[in-house]
């Protein structure tokens, strides 16, 4: 079985196999700054004991900008009605990527 971190690598990197979820906050950015951002979380890799305790890569923040942008990995079932059973499993869970703004958190 897959480990946790690959899969939310996986999914971060490709951002395909589960859902992205923009905030307000980011929906109202340009088409091209939308893109800068989803490609700073695709490409973020400045997890540390401090941000990452479990080692998941589940979270991550940067600046963009000015900025502080958030982003987040969640684990529902295959229903998206509640949460996964088991993160780990792909065959149970579907993986939510949330990009926000800080002060939306």
């Amino acid at each position: 079985m897959t480990d946790i971190k690959t899969l939310n690598d996986n999914f971060r990197h490709s951002l395909q196999g589960g859902r992205v979820m923009l905030t307000c906050g980011i929906k109202a950015k340009t088409h091209n700054e939308i893109v800068e951002i989803l490609e700073k979380v695709r490409s973020f890799d400045n997890f540390t004991t401090a941000n990452d305790p479990y080692g998941e890569h589940d979270f991550g923040s940067f600046d963009y900008k000015g900025q502080k942008i958030f982003f987040k990995i969640d684990y529902y079932d295959l229903n998206y009605e509640y949460m996964s059973e088991n993160p780990a499993d792909p065959t149970i869970t579907n993986q939510v990527l949330i990009i926000m703004l800080a002060s939306e958190y």
